[in-house]
């Protein structure tokens, strides 16, 4: 094999054989291939796309060149969700006890916040003492015994992806659905998984800011997942308007808890709450998640993972020692709050980050009081800035101007979960 035949392959708008695929993935991760051609293969897909049952053998490919875990000694159905990333999603927190409150497991391997975007690692990491490192064996203990596990996916698990996922992020790559599709679903079928529900965010804040291109990722992500063995289906949901009341790592926590207590914001319990009908349908339970989350219990299973990874539910999370105030700038309703404003606000503030090594703040972020349909005072309160030094006030300052339209009439209401895709 040759790299250049393989790129000239796809360049000219042709089929990538199984035996190209495969040689190329195998060995650009064993170093045998050049970041610029590899580069541009990412490229030449980026404009020539992928056949289904290319890409099929793709993410085949991308799955045998790491491990993938074994859950078989869990003694429970498995099932697993990802999402596609939004503002003020802290739906995984709750989502994994909740899941194994109503008897199933859910292996939640997840990853970090990148730009506006949020991490559940770096929320999980507000907690003190909490480790997202757990080994295999570990995390098939944490599982038998709690039901549900927060963690990050360790170096054996689709090596490729990494690679590949590096190289994306600096070649203009990353904006390809059989590459984003075939990142996803390797490290979701690698993690050992009986079934997936994708949560497929579409809007401004969300990294398919259209309902068809959503639709296309999700469509093309659950016939992986379906030809991989792994039972898929997918959810869309909004995302021009952030979830729940606050974007930040530990604002976040603090919202999560409410939610666990039977408490918190009704969008977040809705699309939680659809979520996990859509889990437990895909791991043939038959429970009621709204009942079970208005109850309370799984709160004490939450607190029961984090102890079990290191962490003390007890000890207060960080808070920021500077605070900002921005007040409404006139009376009335409500009509948009964008998602993306607001992400790009916390990330300034120091709760996101630009590249995958920069560190974040624990205790930055953004609240806000008021959603679309609420109606506001002139000079009262409207979002409130978390950041740990002063200077990080201004760049928020200017990503929140625009943010918000307020007009004499709330605006109609818009579903949350749009469409499903799956079987």
């Amino acid at each position: 094999m040759d790299a250049v035949d393989v790129i000239r392959t796809k360049r000219d708008g042709g089929r990538l054989s199984d035996e190209q695929i495969d040689w190329f993935i195998r060995t650009y991760t064993e170093g045998g291939v050049a970041d610029e051609q590899a580069a541009a293969l990412l490229m030449a897909i980026v404009w020539r796309g992928m056949e289904d049952d290319e890409l099929a053998r793709w993410a085949a490919a991308m799955l045998a060149s790491g491990e993938r875990l074994d859950l078989s000694a869990v003694g429970r159905p498995t099932v697993d969700k990802h999402s596609t990333g939004g503002v003020g999603d802290k739906v995984s927190l709750i989502l994994s006890p909740l899941i194994a409150e109503c008897g199933a497991a859910m292996p939640q391997l997840s990853g970090r916040g990148l730009g506006h975007t949020g991490g559940t690692l770096d929320k999980m990491e507000a907690i003190p003492g909490w480790s997202p490192w757990l080994e295999p064996a570990d995390m098939v203990r944490v599982l038998q015994d709690i039901g549900c596990v927060i963690c990050a996916a360790g170096a054996g698990l689709a090596p490729a992806d990494r690679k590949l996922y590096a190289l994306r992020d600096v070649t203009a790559t990353v904006e390809s659905i059989p590459l984003i599709a075939s990142s996803i679903m390797s490290k979701k079928i690698a993690e050992g998984t009986e079934a997936l529900v994708l949560d497929v965010k579409v809007g401004t804040g969300a990294f398919m800011p259209d309902v068809g291109s959503a639709r296309q990722l999700a469509e093309t992500m659950v016939r992986l997942g379906e030809a991989h063995g792994v039972r898929t289906s997918a959810l869309l949901t909004a995302m021009d308007t952030p979830l729940g009341n606050s974007a930040g790592n530990g604002l976040e926590v603090i919202e999560s808890l409410e939610v666990l207590a039977g408490r918190g914001p009704a969008d977040v319990v809705e699309v939680t709450v659809a979520l996990a009908r859509e889990m437990l349908t895909l791991a043939g339970l038959d429970a009621d998640p709204a009942a079970v989350l208005a109850g309370g219990a799984v709160l004490e299973r939450f607190r029961a993972m984090v102890r079990a990874q290191g962490g003390d539910p007890d000890a207060p999370l960080p808070e920021a020692v500077e605070r900002w105030t921005v007040d409404a700038p006139a009376t009335g309703f409500v009509q948009r709050l964008d998602a993306r404003a607001v992400g790009i606000a916390a990330w300034r503030l120091g709760a996101g980050r630009e590249r995958k090594e920069d560190p974040v703040s624990a205790s930055a972020g953004v609240v806000w009081f008021a959603r679309p349909g609420d109606e506001v005072e002139e000079g009262r309160p409207l979002f409130e800035l978390h950041a740990d030094e002063p200077a990080r006030f201004e760049g928020a300052l200017q990503a929140l101007a625009s943010a918000v339209t307020i007009g004499r009439e709330p605006p109609g209401p818009a579903p949350l979960v749009i469409d499903r895709i799956g079987p």
